[in-house]
């Protein structure tokens, strides 16, 4: 059945469909995507999708039952923020699409996040996937662009006026996700604020809109809190460690509570073994494992050949972990006949008052090189970059 699809899109691709698919998300947004865009989407079967499913939700009823006071333990003591939440907002899980031993194509955990990704980007860049292809809306998402706006709506907004909710970033222009910021203010009406402009005033949080100073009741972060100390001379009247009169969405201390502190934690087929690097058995092989610190993003810092006089070096051992490699199968094949790899992201949602995250999307990333980023790939590379993963019966 994936190969029917596979075969259709791959007849029908032309670069011309594919600078249409970008100049469509252009015009969407006003802004051209500052990432590559990968030519293809993914095609996965409901087996693997039910497969993801199922270790989302162990990783969920896992991180449920975690007393607080370990999801405490995570927070650097520089980076704490007061007025902690007892949900994060945003939920998203990474697998590597990998091969079991017995031959079957399975997920497995690379990382989590309770932090903010392309939300407003993915669901258009499904949208548009389906325009250019039109074949493809027979296995869309089900959750139609309405439902999913007003799940955003409903968790971003609450009960405020759009005029009182920002997207807050640093420099946010300069970001390689501003597309998808140009896309969340078309969605909910809001503005993207940089953190330099924000006024403080006691404790409450202002910025200019339109001429005029306007109180901040709630913001949707996208601020990575511990990144700020790395920016040369910034001169902000707010830092987050002050105690202020805002909604967190979602809260900055659930950025280091969920992430790869809980690797070692976790249990189940689809999540590799992990350890702690200053708690690591002598019983296990370092060229088995891939090195990690807690707190870098977008793969910043990950070794995937550690030595021992790497590991004996490093002084904070507690902020780093080892992972037990994953060989992602690649088994997306291109027009030329090539081979493309691929992770997948799950978009979750996880409102106040609901028991469990609700799922609204995916992301999905391409790759030819040995780590997802394209970064890595070879420039004339094709079927590598940002995508969207389609599941077929």
């Amino acid at each position: 059945m994936i190969s029917k699809y596979r075969k259709q899109f791959n007849q029908e691709f032309s670069q011309e469909k594919y600078q249409q698919l970008k100049e469509i998300l252009k015009q969407k947004s006003g802004l051209e995507p500052a990432f590559r865009i990968s030519e293809s989407p993914i095609f996965l079967t409901k087996e693997f999708e039910s497969k993801l499913i199922d270790a989302s939700e162990s990783i969920i009823d896992q991180i449920k039952t975690l007393p607080k006071d370990t999801l405490q333990k995570a927070i650097p003591d520089n980076c704490r923020v007061p007025n902690d939440t007892e949900k994060p907002h945003f939920f998203t899980i990474d697998f590597g699409i990998c091969k079991s031993e017995n031959g079957e194509i399975e997920p497995q955990l690379i990382e989590l996040q309770a932090f903010p990704s392309l939300y407003a980007f993915q669901k258009v860049f499904e949208e548009t996937f389906c325009e250019v292809y039109p074949f493809l809306s027979e296995i869309r998402n089900k959750m139609s662009h309405e439902e999913f706006k007003n799940y955003l709506k409903d968790l971003i907004l609450g009960n405020e006026n759009p005029e009182n909710v920002i997207l807050l970033e640093i420099y946010p222009e300069k970001q390689k996700t501003a597309i998808d910021f140009a896309l969340t203010e078309k969605l909910l009406g809001i503005k993207t604020v940089c953190l330099t402009k924000l006024k403080k005033e006691g404790k409450k949080l202002f910025y200019e809109n339109e001429g005029k100073l306007t109180e901040i009741k709630r913001i949707y972060n996208r601020v990575i809190f511990d990144e700020l100390d790395r920016i040369p001379d910034l001169k902000t009247e707010f830092d987050f460690r002050e105690e202020v009169d805002v909604t967190w969405v979602t809260h900055p201390n659930w950025f280091f509570k969920i992430s790869k502190f809980l690797l070692p934690l976790l249990q189940h087929q689809f999540v590799p073994k992990s350890y702690f690097l200053h708690e690591f058995p002598e019983t296990e092989n370092l060229e088995n494992f891939v090195l990690k610190p807690l707190f870098s993003f977008a793969g910043s810092g990950v070794n995937l050949n550690p030595t021992k006089e790497i590991t004996d070096a490093i002084q904070d051992k507690e902020n780093y972990i080892l992972q037990r490699k994953v060989t992602y199968e690649p088994i997306f094949e291109d027009i030329n006949g090539e081979f493309s790899k691929a992770e997948i992201r799950l978009l979750y949602i996880w409102r106040e008052n609901d028991e469990r995250p609700i799922l609204l999307e995916n992301l999905g990333r391409m790759t030819k090189a040995a780590m997802v980023n394209v970064d890595f790939n070879k420039k004339d590379a094709i079927w590598i970059g940002s995508s969207n993963a389609f599941f077929v019966e």
